[in-house]
């Protein structure tokens, strides 16, 4: 007997499966994704392949782990409260929400839910591009209590993305002005412009500004918009199809630059 147990544990989605000491302490992973074994302990080589034995899935590479790029210590050194990557879309919504809740009963509903509504349906949207090398950021807190809803980071650049609740309503954009339905026109592209402007300041990097739309029924566009992207909810994975911009280690150091607070805290 060997003394060692495997534990399964998921981390962004991806299962890994740790080799433990009966005290606990892990001497080994393996990340079948990357079909490697990373050892901490060369002296239990046998020990640990014979028991992830089972759950191999064909070759494998082993030895030690991957030396740490600058963007994983910089996550790694990142404190928990400082980290905005588990931030869920609308995170200040619903944070505002849980704390006042408004009357039981109101003749209309209450605009935040459907503001809401129109963040989780985007950030949702983005959220799914994760597998094929992007990144999303949610509610991202700008000083002066604006924020940023979703910040979108992967090969074709960086993308600040407005939600805009639109759900079976005529949309009319003629820049800067948005109008929904019947309502009066805002002039809400400066506004969209303004975040990617603040956000490329603090990350030192290009940052597109696009407006998405939460399930508007049309949408027109009179006078096209300078620079601004407007998309439908459901177009919003086309980005994914957009590359050459950023090389992966870009990314991965764009993103750890933007989960940190203390970049927002900046400007």
């Amino acid at each position: 007997m060997s003394g060692l147990r495997v534990v399964p544990t998921w981390r962004h989605g991806q299962e890994r499966l740790y080799v433990c000491l009966t005290d606990g302490r892990n001497i080994a992973w393996y990340d079948r994704e990357a079909a490697r074994i990373n050892l901490l302990s060369e002296d239990r080589r046998d020990d640990v392949l014979h028991v992830l034995g089972p759950f191999l899935t064909g070759p494998v590479a082993v030895g030690p782990p991957p030396v740490p790029t600058p963007a994983e210590l910089a996550r790694l050194s990142l404190h928990p409260d400082d980290d905005l990557a588990p931030n869920r879309p609308g995170e200040a919504l619903q944070i505002a929400l849980d704390r006042d809740p408004g009357p039981p009963h109101r003749l209309r509903r209450d605009p935040r839910r459907r503001a809401l509504e129109a963040e989780q349906t985007v950030g949702e949207a983005l959220d799914r591009l994760d597998g094929a090398g992007w990144h999303a950021l949610h509610s991202v807190p700008l000083p002066g209590g604006d924020r940023v809803h979703h910040l979108l980071i992967g090969p074709g650049g960086l993308f600040a993305v407005h939600a805009l609740y639109a759900r079976k309503q005529r949309v009319t954009v003629a820049d800067p002005m948005v109008t929904l339905g019947r309502r009066e026109p805002h002039p809400l592209l400066r506004r969209v412009r303004a975040d990617a402007d603040r956000a490329s300041y603090a990350l030192t990097a290009e940052v597109h500004p696009v407006l998405a739309l939460a399930g508007p029924a049309d949408v027109t566009v009179t006078l096209p918009p300078r620079e601004v992207r407007i998309l439908q909810d459901t177009d919003l994975e086309g980005l994914a199809r957009l590359g050459g911009v950023l090389k992966p280690a870009d990314v991965e150091a764009l993103h750890a630059m933007a989960r940190d607070r203390n970049t927002w805290t900046r400007i």
